[in-house]
């Protein structure tokens, strides 16, 4: 049997050991923040607060330990059974850890010197050099408690030869007014602005936790010589009045890429969900009508949407799941970006599924007893199923429109 007392000297070391293990802010937590939280929380972003120094910081240290520990954050709603992502911003059971434990011990800050390196955010937005500029040409005013119909802005940005964007930033000055924005592509000789065709392709769509496109290598979104851009603004009005200016920046060039990439969707324009039920499942499917390479799905809905599903169909009525959302949320719409682009076939079958809960237990329900149908305002629906495809460069959206 081992007698300890003859180890004085281990002893004092495994009594010294848990609190050198301890975790400090600059050596253990801000590498984390750094990796998975400044994006947002940063001086200018939709972070409620800034996580750049241990000042910052400490004040929200429980909060921050519940909201990992319940992985409230970072946002992120993509069922991990289905799919593998390249922007999938969750922390590792380690990393919680690591904050737990920081938290637990006094959320001490530790040496500034063993801080690493600060990351170099740009001052306005996250397109550090961007190409090309524009925006709204002055504020929109937004009422106090108004209802704001979808505006259309046209953008002072003109193209005399065939760009490609391969980044696109939009960048509300007041994103507490803005739910979501989507910039368009409106092609020469077309005169629409509020009634977008189905043809018409995106740029970029803005939604929190979700500013920025960003193109793999290889891969570009089209604006086609003598095109327009068009933005198409959510507004939501707030108890006080305020304004908002959106600005877009985009790192454009006019080299050809080897990919085009198309955003596509498919929706679902008479949906109708019954008063109070909990438990209503709408779908809607198509056929892809040429060869296509998945790059990333965008599922939209509204208050009532608690879950989305994308699908496609192979033999012998067998579904593959490419995406499963089980707790959507209105207020954090993500895109999910896939790690290898997943290969569609011309005549793939896709099939995509929303989840809603129109009774009282939904604490968001504008309405349980209201039968709810097909509109833009938040307390109306709403099941589209957006997805970014690759394809050859001279081929447009219209090729690819999927049909039932």
């Amino acid at each position: 049997m081992l007698n300890l007392l003859r180890y004085p000297l281990v002893l004092l070391l495994a009594a010294i050991a848990p609190l050198r293990a301890e975790p400090v802010f600059y050596k253990d937590v801000l590498p984390i923040l750094q990796q998975h939280c400044q994006s947002c929380h940063r001086q200018g972003e939709i972070g409620p607060m800034p996580l750049l120094t241990w000042e910052q910081a400490r004040p929200w240290a429980k909060a921050i330990r519940q909201s990992v520990s319940l992985r409230k954050m970072p946002p992120w709603f993509a069922d991990p059974h289905f799919g593998q992502f390249a922007n999938d911003p969750s922390l590792t059971p380690g990393e919680i850890a690591t904050i737990q434990n920081w938290v637990d011990s006094g959320a001490r800050a530790g040496l500034k010197t063993d801080a690493p390196s600060p990351v170099n955010w740009p001052e306005a937005g996250v397109l550090a050099n961007p190409t090309l500029v524009t925006g709204m040409t002055q504020p929109f005013p937004i009422p106090a408690k108004a209802t704001i119909p979808y505006q259309a802005f046209v953008l002072p940005a003109t193209f005399d030869t065939d760009t490609w964007a391969t980044a696109v930033e939009i960048r509300p000055s007041d994103r507490s007014v803005v739910h979501h924005a989507v910039l368009y592509v409106r092609e020469p000789g077309a005169t629409w602005l509020d009634k977008v065709p189905v043809a018409a392709d995106i740029l970029a769509v803005y939604t929190p936790g979700a500013p920025l496109m960003q193109a793999s290598e290889g891969m570009a979104k089209k604006i086609p010589a003598g095109s327009s851009l068009i933005l198409q603004m959510h507004y939501t009005a707030k108890k006080v009045d305020a304004k908002d200016r959106t600005r877009i920046a985009m790192v454009t060039s006019t080299e050809r890429p080897r990919y085009r990439l198309l955003t596509l969707q498919m929706m679902k324009p008479d949906l109708r969900i019954p008063p109070g039920e909990r438990e209503c499942r709408i779908s809607v499917s198509g056929t892809l009508a040429q060869d296509a390479l998945l790059v990333s799905m965008f599922p939209h809905m509204h208050l009532r949407g608690t879950g989305f599903e994308y699908q496609i169909a192979g033999g012998q009525g067998r579904l593959e799941t490419l995406l499963k959302v089980n707790n959507y949320d209105f207020y954090w719409q993500l895109s999910y970006q896939l790690k290898t682009p997943h290969p569609l076939p011309a005549g793939t079958r896709l099939l995509f599924t929303g989840y809603y809960d129109n009774s009282a237990a939904n604490p968001r329900n504008p309405d349980p007893t209201a039968e709810v149908t097909w509109g833009e305002q938040s307390w109306e629906e709403m099941l589209v199923g957006f997805f970014d495809v690759a394809v050859p460069p001279d081929i447009d959206k219209g090729a690819y429109i999927v049909g039932r």
